[in-house]
């Protein structure tokens, strides 16, 4: 058991792996709730604690759990110790940490917290939910980051709040990517800055809408369920709209970056506006969009994203090339074979790739570019979806 501290309410709560677990008397989805996967982000820890101690497990059909993500981390209330615990998720990282005979602190991490999630799969009941509650350093809405699965979408879209896709596409090896690989719904949820009391009674009230909107409680088990609902619209100023990311600053090893003030998510701004500076040299935006997650804050490797959002007629338009299996064409063009067609992995020839839109990779389901010498390896979320798990689901 450790301490957390949160500053925005000056106090601290002690607290183990399992923040809390609630078997409901009827069977029903079982949702996982992760806060602190990043040690300076405590609001999520502070909020499941709140939320679970409140909740009636008599009218709960299913099980839910609370986690605390970065123990080690938590307790120094730093992002990581030496390697970022949300970074390490891919099927290589983790295989090349279980073969180590000697393991850092933030390796230990992810051995416990796989061992947890792997045993909550194996004793428990579908529909699974994965619930990754986070702030950010600098201000913003509160928002909601999904991997391009479509159970994903329709899930997200419940919530009055913005959703940003392919996020995946530019970071190497989150958590949610992991989970969502085996074929489950998993979101990030984006409360506002770190030390901001709103970001842990957002958190608050998002636990309770997805309680809801898993099926795991009712909405008249929710005192003031409405009251929740119109925090999270009033927060993110009544946006709702899906945005997809354009453009990362990737901070590279040894750039000495800083941005410049002021800047906070979903802000407009237009290409050429200058926003940070890097080894004394001034960083413009490359396109027009909205900043998002300005880093303002020591650790971390993304500087800053750009994003814009999605047209309905796109996001309807994708829905429906995906339920018919358009990818299947794709591997018929020449410089387009299939590495894994069960798990949806098609290979590209760069050359062949210089070509094709980005756009018609991305309204078929293929994000997360891994760029090789000769070749790009796209991943489809969609193959590997357990859809069927979720069909019969109210929200589907």
């Amino acid at each position: 058991m450790i301490e957390v501290y949160n500053k925005a309410l000056d106090s601290s709560i002690k607290v183990d792996r399992i923040l809390g677990k609630i078997e409901g008397a009827k069977p029903g989805p079982t949702v996982v709730f992760i806060g602190g996967i990043h040690g300076n982000e405590t609001s999520g820890v502070f909020a499941l604690k709140d939320a679970l101690a409140c909740v009636n497990k008599a009218y709960v059909k299913g099980t839910i759990y609370g986690i605390s993500g970065n123990l080690k981390a938590l307790k120094k209330h730093i992002r990581f110790v030496q390697d970022d615990l949300n970074r390490l998720w891919t099927k290589l990282q983790i295989q090349k940490i279980k073969d180590k005979t000697v393991l850092n602190e933030d390796e230990t991490e992810l051995l416990e917290l796989l061992t947890v999630l792997e045993e909550i799969l194996k004793i428990n009941q579908p529909p699974f939910y994965f619930i990754d509650l986070h702030t950010t350093s600098s201000k913003t809405l509160p928002f909601i980051t999904i991997n391009d699965a479509l159970i994903n979408r329709k899930f997200s879209e419940q919530f009055p709040v913005p959703i940003v896709l392919g996020i995946e596409e530019y970071l190497n090896g989150p958590l949610l990517s992991y989970i969502n690989q085996m074929g489950y719904v998993s979101l990030g949820f984006e409360s506002g800055q770190h030390d901001d009391f709103s970001a842990i009674t957002n958190s608050i009230a998002f636990v309770y809408l997805t309680l809801v909107y898993s099926g795991i409680l009712k909405e008249e088990a929710v005192i003031n369920f409405s009251k929740y609902h119109e925090q999270l619209k009033q927060q993110a100023n009544n946006i709702n709209d899906v945005f997809e990311v354009i453009h990362l600053h990737k901070i590279k090893k040894n750039e000495r970056f800083k941005m410049l003030n002021g800047f906070k998510s979903f802000e407009h701004i237009k290409k050429g506006t200058k926003i940070a500076i890097s080894n004394s040299m001034e960083v413009t935006a490359p396109y027009n969009g909205s900043i998002f997650m300005p880093l303002y804050q020591k650790r971390g490797a993304e500087g800053f994203f750009i994003i814009k959002p999605i047209k309905p007629f796109f996001l309807k338009l994708s829905a429906g090339l995906r339920r018919i299996k358009t990818d299947n064409l794709l591997a018929l063009l020449p410089g387009i074979s299939w590495v894994s067609k069960n798990e949806g992995v098609l290979q590209v020839n760069l050359t062949v790739a210089k070509f094709l839109a980005k756009p018609l990779f991305h309204l078929l389901g293929y994000r997360n570019r891994q760029i090789t010498s000769t070749h790009l390896r796209l991943n489809n979320r969609e193959r590997v979806a357990k859809t069927k798990i979720y069909k019969k689901e109210p929200w589907y």
